[in-house]
């Protein structure tokens, strides 16, 4: 597939020029600032220099008095209270930070996770009934609930009072709960609106923390859970996040709790600090095995560990949930290719609906993924549970996938999620008609760029310009995530020097050099098909990101090759 290369261009060069002279970097290093909103030096220096004194107090957010409030009562009753989160990484983090937190002042207290193929995502009609049988008054959900009218008062009837501490996107109607904490809302003054799931849960600790005078230090304790939940939920890794996901990758790497340095044993890179990418592919998965597979209540034991024993038991049991969780998903996205590559109407369409009956619900939305990283369009796959068809979406750059599935609500039982991801169930008999107005949808409203994989490219860059100075601050524009990304470079008319080679089945390896100048070491993962091309000996232009070289103690700069064009 021809890969689109937009190259972006600094929309404030007299910002860019000032940013240059006030803080001495480069050019494209200035661009790269005012690209990001910065637009003055204490901006900047708040941007390279994050500082937990700049979080937002967590009473600007709409019912968090409340919330707090009520908190407090049930502890002062000597109330058994519930914390009830989803079955995800954000859920899971959550649900283990706001547990650790208040278990340390109150003894009645709980936490709950659904069985994902028992209850579904979100609250449960059983969730609320095991409240009810073991006298729970208050239930604290998190991740989760912000469109759970009926579930809400369903627990009114039940005396069960909830504190509903969601990030998604609310209806046009709240719950009838205690405190509605979301961003979010419409009437949410909160000053950033994208925390994770997990970041709530936090605000609620660093709330009651503030109100009864007790020592700041206390939540940051946190901050790795919560670094976590920001990296695996894919949420914007800017502002508060940003802050948040700076000082939970420092604790991550130099003094994790428990059960996330079980997790950091296991890994790959046990000896090399953890990056969001790292959380992302190395940590993440694991956690959200035990949902996929068995039971979240098994990675929510590992994260509230209180003894490294206990995590590595934990953390055994969760390997070997996320090497079960790997053949189910490898298995089904074979099987789903095979199903699109054998019908050629599905293959020319720009949607991907995709349904087995067979398939293991835990595992669609990562099978969803992979498709739409094959396909590059809006993607649906689905499977049969309990009676019903549940099913995983996933969109592509710039499509607003909720909003389609909005169009296709009246075929559907319920449906959730964000722009890019989203969850839905439907009946069975409607996948036919679901599968037709997803596609009707999609084309009338999709841009044709959008189904064209795009590499957003910050600056075209000379070899030459690269140097440890520049490396240095490309640093401090860490950590890369989401509308942060690891910024994309192009360096034109490039040659290799000497030959490129093919490594590791398909990975290509060479050095480069422009105008005979500086020369780099360069991999490109997935790119081996080049090497010939290369060998002919015709100059060519790359895309690619600046990274470090660790071998044997030694540093070298590296690029990582993203694209090429003879």
């Amino acid at each position: 597939m021809q890969k689109r290369w937009a190259i972006a261009s600094c929309h404030d060069p007299l910002t860019s020029q000032r940013h240059q002279t006030e803080l001495g970097i480069h050019t494209v290093l200035a661009d790269m600032l005012v690209n990001r909103g910065i637009s003055n030096y204490d901006e900047a220096r708040g941007f390279f220099r994050p500082d937990l004194s700049a979080l937002h107090d967590p009473f600007l957010m709409r019912d968090m008095s409340k919330a707090i409030a009520r908190i407090e009562q049930a502890i002062g009753n000597n109330e058994k209270v519930l914390i009830y989160g989803d079955y995800d990484v954000d859920g899971t983090t959550a649900v283990a930070v706001v547990y650790n937190f208040f278990r340390q002042f109150h003894s009645r207290l709980e936490y709950y996770l659904p069985d994902r193929y028992a209850e579904g995502y979100g609250i449960s009609r059983q969730g609320i009934d095991y409240a009810a049988e073991h006298d729970f008054s208050l239930v604290i959900a998190l991740d989760c609930g912000i469109k759970a009218l009926d579930k809400v008062a369903y627990a009114r009837e039940k005396q069960i009072d909830f504190i509903i501490g969601d990030h998604h996107l609310p209806g046009e109607e709240l719950p009838d709960a205690v405190a509605v904490l979301d961003p979010k809302r419409a009437d949410c003054g909160y000053p950033y609106k994208e925390l994770s799931g997990c970041g709530i849960g936090f605000k609620m600790v660093q709330a009651f923390i503030l109100k009864n005078g007790m020592d700041i230090q206390l939540c940051y304790q946190y901050l790795d859970l919560v670094a976590v939940s920001i990296a695996s939920d894919i949420v914007p890794i800017t502002g508060e996040n940003r802050i948040l996901t700076y000082y939970g990758l420092q604790k991550l790497n130099n003094n994790p709790c428990c059960g996330l340095q079980s997790l950091i044993d296991l890994s790959n890179n046990r000896n090399s600090n953890f990056t969001v990418n790292d959380i992302v592919f190395q940590i993440g998965p694991r956690i959200n095995a035990a949902g996929r597979i068995d039971h979240a209540k098994d990675a929510v034991q590992l994260l509230t560990a209180k003894s490294l024993q206990d995590a590595a038991r934990f953390s055994s049991s969760i390997d070997v949930q996320n090497s079960q969780r790997k053949d189910f998903d490898l298995r089904i996205t074979e099987e789903a290719l095979a199903i699109i590559d054998s019908d050629e109407m599905l293959r020319n369409r720009m949607t991907t609906v995709v349904f087995k009956p067979d398939w293991h619900k835990g595992v669609i939305g990562i099978v969803a993924s992979r498709l739409t990283e094959r396909y590059y369009r809006p993607t649906v796959v689905l499977t049969q549970t309990n009676g019903h068809v549940a099913g995983s979406a996933r969109s592509v750059v710039g499509y607003d996938l909720y909003e389609a599935l909005r169009e296709c609500s009246d075929l559907l039982d319920q449906f959730g999620g964000h722009k890019y991801a989203a969850g839905l169930t439907m009946p069975l008999e409607n996948i036919p008609l679901f599968q037709e107005r997803f596609e009707d949808v999609v084309s009338a409203s999709i841009l044709p760029h959008m189904l064209q994989r795009e590499f957003a490219i910050e600056a075209e860059l000379k070899l030459a310009d690269i140097n440890a100075k520049f490396f240095r601050i490309l640093r401090q524009f860490e950590p890369f995530g989401p509308q942060n990304e690891a910024p994309l470079f192009l360096s034109r008319q490039v040659q290799a020097c000497g030959g490129a080679t093919v490594v590791g089945g398909n990975h290509l390896k060479l050095a480069i050099t422009q105008a005979g100048n500086v020369s780099f070491e360069c991999i490109g993962f997935g790119l081996g098909a080049y090497a010939d091309l290369i060998n002919a000996g015709k100059p060519f232009d790359v895309c690619y990101t600046v990274d470090e070289n660790i071998w044997r103690d030694k540093r070298n700069l590296q690029l990582n090759l993203k694209d090429i064009r003879i």
